[in-house]
């Protein structure tokens, strides 16, 4: 076995990255220049758009203000999770959203993008399970 392959893939013949499908997508986003950081309702307002955006299906949910300010928070999704860290002081939020299967995250980041009405951002995008 190579360095590529996992065990947990390996059935009757090795299975190589040419021969298996990405088991999810993760996007992972810096939003700059952004608005309404600190207000927790409307953070858990729009994880929950963003949800509903991709199509997912929300398992549970945990959110947290901090004092002076900042919010933190994550949906639990059926098709993994969706995530954010807020620093209002410099207009800026660390995002994740990971789906798998078939479930493409784009719509839950670009609808996330406009309701921060984030100026700038920097995402990576990952495919899990090569």
């Amino acid at each position: 076995m190579n360095r590529y392959q996992s065990p947990a893939l390996k059935e009757d013949k090795q299975t190589t990255l040419e021969e298996h499908k990405p088991l999810g997508k993760h996007i992972i986003a810096d939003f700059f220049d952004s608005e309404n950081l600190d207000d927790l309702e409307f953070v858990k307002q729009t994880l929950t758009a963003a949800a509903s955006a991709a199509k997912a299906t929300i398992l549970g949910s945990k959110f947290h203000k901090f004092s002076p300010q900042g919010v933190t928070g994550y949906l639990l999704l059926a098709e993994s999770h969706i995530s954010i860290h807020t620093w209002p002081e410099y207009g800026y939020a660390a995002i994740d959203v990971f789906t798998c299967g078939n479930m493409d995250p784009m719509p839950a980041f670009l609808l996330m993008k406009e309701e921060f009405k984030s100026k700038s951002f920097k995402t990576i995008e990952i495919m899990r399970g090569l």
